[in-house]
């Protein structure tokens, strides 16, 4: 068994490969960045490392850094993680070559799965079902055309290289396949330096059905059954569950089968997902599941698979990569239950789902029905150099209907504060109905639109709850509305008009609230006296009103802020000058995205504090638009 082991990756993954380390005996290694100084990973490993700079590129992707950090404390084995460099075939090959092992699977491996359209091929000739489409050498403009007819529209250009949703796009009639294609091929040239593409038919109710897979040196390879990760957001995913709903047992046989043929044929060896796209307008069907990829290492939705097997797949890895055989057989894995992961984000989804950073004064993840898998405590920050995760939220119960009300109960009693979240947002995609029927596929956000947008003002129920710790008679939030707010003995009542009971009881700094509709959480004992209460996951942020006979402070509608901090690398306007309503003031970079700031109606430019290349925190003013005719 490995004795020291460097995790060559940061936030909850890393923590969650501390944790199973731990308890199996073996020491660990951090690594960090300047911006991770006194992250939770690295106050949690027994070791840590300084690996470089904030930005990843010259940190957490430099394998010299990493293989150097594991040769001078001694560390045997370094683990990937996912992301960075869990792919990476040549680093992987380093790794060996200087004497290291390897957590993950051969380079070869690796290789033979990097690209698509490869990787299909060989699919194809292992007897895994395979999306119609078009792979071929031949990649100019004519010949993809004529290919894209053949195959029938709607068809999916797909860059061969892609992955987290870049380098794809649907063409649905003939007219627009030149348009897709150059813009399909200009951002899989900057995202991978790989402009080649495949394509694809298109398919009706697509499901994304993927299974685990996992392999050992002495030829065992296993399956750990199939995970749903159909809820996406731009290609990415939002809410993962296993068993997927709605799979039969015969059509859950051949799929896990298609996905140990697959791992056998690349030679396998530890955790692996071969990924599926279901036509799911008949429902789920063994003739209409096709592969789509296989991503060679663990996934960040592998908690899921865990819960339904009892397996430890991070001890697996490290089993396996000592040298010894899978744990159990085939016939010796079962389903138990189910399971769903919500990934919780630091993003404002009122703002077009923009990284909101900074630090978490406020932190309470609930873990009473719930596993909570992060990388951050009360205190730490998020920061804008790295992904935005908060924590993956993650229950198991006898059957998906309890699953389901874990987990938004967890949700709803759960704070983050003042960075924003999409707790609301996953909240109501829980709550949506296809969703909660298992009626789901890739679309089922896009389709829903604002309907899973979280409301934008806190209720009466959430006022009462806020108004019984501040005992007074009017309060403000940050969506500023006037509320008037009279105590009783048992309960509260609205403006004398409306009775709402509620039983109050405290847990240090924090107190529930059962009202006669649902619960919520809230927490007291702020500096400023304020109170932070969770709302249909939604958090809202209360304080005592500093003139109780005046009205709301609020922002003017026409204050310009900054939606996160970064760098303003454009001022289109002066102070002074007329503009009309979505015209562009300034672009922000943050998080490695241009973000353009515009004004919110016609009016003119009262007030202008952001200059070109100047730094700002999030919130900041960065200009004011006075409306015409005030």
């Amino acid at each position: 068994m490995i004795d020291k082991l460097l995790i060559a990756n940061r936030g909850e993954i890393a923590c969650r490969i501390i944790r199973t380390a731990r308890e199996m005996g073996v020491a660990t290694v951090a690594v960090y960045s300047d911006a991770d100084a006194k992250a939770l990973h690295v106050r949690s490993a027994d070791e840590a490392v300084h690996i470089g700079p904030s930005p990843a590129a010259e940190s957490y992707l430099v394998g010299e850094k990493i293989i150097a950090a594991a040769k001078e404390t001694g560390a045997e084995a370094i683990h990937p993680g996912y992301g960075f460099l869990s792919e990476n075939a040549a680093f992987a090959q380093a790794v060996i070559d200087a004497g290291l092992i390897w957590v993950g699977p051969k380079p070869s491996s690796i290789e033979a799965m990097g690209l698509k359209d490869a990787a299909k091929k060989l699919m194809r000739e292992a007897g895994v079902p395979v999306t119609p489409g078009y792979e071929g050498e031949g990649q100019s403009v004519e010949r993809l055309r004529k290919e894209g007819d053949a195959i029938g529209y709607p068809v999916l250009i797909k860059a061969v290289a892609g992955g987290g949703g870049k380098g794809m796009r649907k063409v649905d009639a003939a007219a627009d396949f030149e348009a897709a294609l150059e813009s399909c091929r200009r951002e899989a040239k900057a995202s991978f330096s790989n402009d080649e593409v495949l394509l694809e038919k298109w398919i009706t109710s697509p499901r994304h059905i993927e299974v685990q897979v996992f392999g050992d040196s002495h030829g065992n390879v296993v399956h750990l059954f199939e995970r749903d990760c159909s809820l996406q957001r731009r290609h990415q995913k939002v809410i993962e569950e296993a068993p997927a709903p709605g799979m039969d047992e015969a059509t859950r046989e051949e799929i896990c089968a298609a996905a140990v043929r697959a791992a056998k044929a690349v030679d396998y060896e530890g955790a692996g997902t071969i990924e599926f796209i279901a036509d799911a307008s008949e429902g789920l069907r063994a003739d209409r599941i096709f592969f789509m990829e296989m991503n060679t290492r663990l996934q960040v939705e592998h908690p899921v698979t865990e819960e339904i097997t009892g397996v430890d797949l991070v001890e697996w890895q490290l089993r396996v990569a000592s040298g010894e055989p899978i744990p159990l057989k085939q016939e010796e894995l079962s389903i138990t239950g189910h399971a769903i992961e919500a990934r919780l984000y630091a993003e404002d989804p009122a703002s077009g789902f923009l990284p909101s950073t900074g630090r978490l004064d406020d932190l309470v993840l609930d873990e009473a029905e719930a596993r909570i898998d992060t990388g951050v405590e009360a205190g730490d920050a998020v920061s804008p150099f790295y992904d935005p995760m908060i924590a993956k939220v993650i229950v198991h119960h006898e059957n998906r209907e309890e699953a389901l009300r874990s987990l938004k109960t967890t949700l709803n009693e759960s704070l983050v504060h003042p960075v924003r979240t999409n707790k609301g947002f996953l909240y109501e995609c829980l709550e949506h109905p296809d969703f909660a029927a298992g009626k789901l596929d890739t679309g089922l956000i896009e389709r829903a639109g604002e309907a899973l947008m979280p409301s934008a003002q806190p209720s009466q129920h959430a006022a009462d709850v806020a108004g019984a710790r501040l005992r007074s008679d009017y309060f403000d939030w940050r969506a500023p509305r006037e509320v008037q707010l009279v105590q009783e003995l048992h309960g509260f009542r609205l403006n004398a008009e409306r009775r709402i009971t509620a039983d109050i009881w405290s847990a240090g700094q924090h107190y529930s609230a059962r009202t006669d509709q649902y619960g919520l959480l809230a927490s007291y004992g702020n500096p400023d006296h304020t109170v932070l209460v969770t709302e249909r996951g939604r958090d809202w942020h209360f304080a005592p009103r500093p003139d109780r006979g005046g009205s709301a402070a609020s922002a003017a509608d026409g204050d310009i802020l900054a939606p996160m901090p970064g760098k303003v690398i454009a001022v289109d306007v002066a102070k002074g000058d007329t503009v009309a309503a979505g015209q562009r003031l300034m672009v922000l970079e943050a998080m490695k995205m241009e973000h353009a700031l515009t004004a919110p109606f016609d009016g003119t430019v009262t007030e202008l504090s952001a200059s070109e290349g100047g730094q700002v925190q999030v919130e900041a003013l960065l200009a004011r638009v006075e409306a015409s005719g005030e």
